[in-house]
């Protein structure tokens, strides 16, 4: 396993979620010259978004609890302990937009807005 994938603090995967999938992939594999890889996932396709044939990042639809929001890039960053995390995020002020929840597979994730409004996910990947 990639060591970002098990060190604390280290940014992980980079994630947009879009309404035209088949428009970014069009836009992003011209522009950086990106591969993809189809994946299914529960309700739909999930795109593994890949440099020299690793996976870095994914695209996916928006989902149904985002809509009025603008296609956007997240960013995905290791933690220890997603839950500690999402409770320490709160300490210092912040808001957790989605709670700590599994991925089967993956791992477990959050995420988490900063007092100034941005926004950003912690995640613990499932040790392989």
């Amino acid at each position: 396993m990639d060591e970002l994938y098990k060190t604390h603090g280290a940014f992980s995967w980079f994630e947009l979620m879009t309404r035209d999938i088949a428009a970014a992939k069009d836009f992003y594999t011209k522009l950086f010259g990106w591969t993809t890889e189809d994946m299914p996932m529960e309700g739909g396709t999930y795109t593994v978004v890949k440099v020299k044939d690793k996976g870095v990042g994914g695209i996916m639809h928006m989902p149904p609890d985002a809509q009025g929001m603008p296609p956007m890039w997240g960013v995905y960053v290791t933690v220890d302990d997603v839950d500690a995390t999402a409770k320490r995020a709160q300490e210092l002020g912040g808001k957790i937009i989605m709670p700590p929840k599994d991925i089967p597979a993956v791992g477990r994730f959050c995420v988490i807005q900063d007092p100034q409004g941005a926004t950003i996910a912690a995640i613990s990947y499932v040790q392989m």
